[in-house]
């Protein structure tokens, strides 16, 4: 079973090294390429404002966050949804540097680079005359983002899984095999069914053989000497004691 993450962040700006803060994780949780329901979300508090700027693009404000937890309030919690698994980021350069500057500063180890999958990446190299934006990518590959208004960390991890498994040219994959099951169990259901609604007949056809035959082949049979197999289905001649009894 191969577990990994789809995650994305919102964030205050563009530049963590510049006081930009981390607002919003969004975590999927696949096994197999295929969606389990378990999720992670969370909004923080950045102990600074949220620029105007920053709220047109994905619609979370200063006042919003204000009782939301701290990044070391949920840090813990989230280190643990993801584990040690494989985490699949669009742009991933991006979220892994917040992410890496918020856990330095509560003295965690950051990020590896090298346990990420760069959707973006990948996009590039599969279609490289773009455009390679989650948005392009949904409507290349019809995944319905018509309720994706502003940009939001969780939604874009639900868009992101189903783009990632059509760039790793799965989904077509899956179908199939899901099909084939089906398709399977339906085949044996009907067998089944046929086998229990089928009549019976009333007694056994008679025997093709006439008792000259079966005479000609008993006489044969006793030639084969006291073992030969063939003895065992025929009934036993009764012994010369029980005779005369």
């Amino acid at each position: 079973m191969i577990r990994e993450i789809v995650l994305d962040t919102e964030t205050t700006g563009l530049d963590p090294t510049k006081g930009d803060r981390l607002i919003e994780i969004g975590c999927v949780e696949l096994y197999n390429r295929i969606p389990t329901g378990r999720e992670y979300h969370r909004f923080i508090n950045p102990d600074r404002d949220v620029p105007a700027e920053a709220q047109a693009v994905h619609g979370i404000s200063t006042e919003f966050l204000k009782d939301k937890p701290r990044f070391h309030e949920v840090a813990d919690e989230f280190l643990e949804f993801i584990g040690g698994d494989v985490l699949v980021i669009h742009n991933a350069a991006f979220d892994v540097g917040f992410l890496s500057a918020e856990l330095v500063r509560i003295k965690k180890p950051p990020i590896a680079m090298s346990r990420v999958v760069d959707t973006l990446a990948l996009a590039r190299r599969k279609h490289p005359a773009g455009p390679n934006s989650l948005d392009a990518l949904c409507k290349r590959y019809s995944v319905d983002n018509s309720k994706r208004t502003k940009h939001g960390a969780l939604m874009d991890s639900l868009l992101l899984a189903e783009v990632y498994v059509e760039l790793l040219g799965e989904r077509q994959a899956t179908l199939v095999l899901a099909q084939s099951a089906a398709a399977s169990e339906a085949a044996v259901r009907r067998a089944s069914a046929v086998q229990r609604t089928a009549a019976q007949r009333p007694r056994p056809l008679p025997s093709r053989l006439t008792e000259q035959m079966e005479a000609a082949h008993r006489a044969f049979v006793e030639t084969l000497g006291a073992n030969a197999i063939w003895r065992r289905f025929y009934p036993q001649e009764p012994a010369e004691t029980d005779k005369a009894s």
